[in-house]
């Protein structure tokens, strides 16, 4: 066993962290999780191109997942964390995925969790 065989997979951890956001948010259905594995297989040969990239690679599944579901859903996940009452929407936080990516939201711009750790 090399050492990167023994690193854990970037792309099995970021979709461990979406998946987990996408069941504690009920978002998580045939759709959404269609939208995960693309994503995960996108990002796969995205990483074999960009090894450093793998830094950044849970923050990027995470935008793609959000902007497959706004085209087929919706706005996912939405914010509750503010005192706004339209529904808006958290968005990654640093733009680019990472390193550590964490929901922030639109309107007040509160980080209210690290990816992977939205709650109901």
């Amino acid at each position: 066993m090399t050492s990167d065989d023994a690193r854990p997979d970037a792309l099995l951890s970021a979709r461990a962290l979406v998946l987990h956001d996408l069941e504690i948010t009920g978002a998580a259905n045939a759709e959404s999780v269609s939208a995960l594995e693309a994503a995960v297989t996108t990002r796969r040969w995205w990483t074999s191109q960009w090894e450093e990239g793998r830094t950044y690679v849970a923050g990027l599944v995470a935008q793609d997942v959000q902007d497959a579901l706004l085209d087929q859903a919706g706005r996912w996940p939405l914010c509750h964390a503010c005192d706004e009452l339209d529904p808006h929407a958290l968005y990654i936080h640093p733009e680019l995925g990472g390193p550590d990516p964490t929901w922030v939201c639109e309107h007040s711009g509160i980080a209210v969790a690290p990816l992977g750790g939205l709650t109901r």
